[in-house]
């Protein structure tokens, strides 16, 4: 539970002192953005279409969050969705709402843009 509450702690002063551009950065590891892919792709019925526009949106995505925040609100994204105290942590952390916002805003971006 602490070694959570560090983890958000370290992500708000991610949040904050993020003066860099996400566009400015080409942080994404090559293994993030296949398996962002291929998740999107099994979303969205595995064809042609599909690859072009989950390419297309995880591009979209890095291009507004570089990719130690990516990481940081998938995680957040993750272990909110757990039952108990540790989803409960997550759900009433303003850090943590914070973070699935902003993941939120990159992804309906990527929504409008690519699909």
């Amino acid at each position: 539970m602490r070694r959570l509450a560090e983890f958000l702690i370290l992500a708000q002063l991610s949040l904050a002192g993020g003066s860099a551009k996400a566009a400015d950065l080409n942080d994404y590891p090559t293994a993030a953005r296949a398996d962002y892919v291929f998740g999107c792709m099994k979303a969205n019925g595995d064809t042609r279409l599909s690859l072009d526009q989950c390419a297309c949106s995880i591009d979209v995505i890095a291009t507004i969050l570089p990719y130690e925040r990516y990481v940081a609100a998938e995680t957040v994204a993750s272990v909110n969705q757990q039952a108990g105290q540790v989803g409960a942590l997550m759900r009433n952390t303003d850090a943590a709402r914070d973070m699935l916002q902003e993941l939120r805003r990159a992804q309906a971006e990527a929504q409008v843009r690519c699909f």
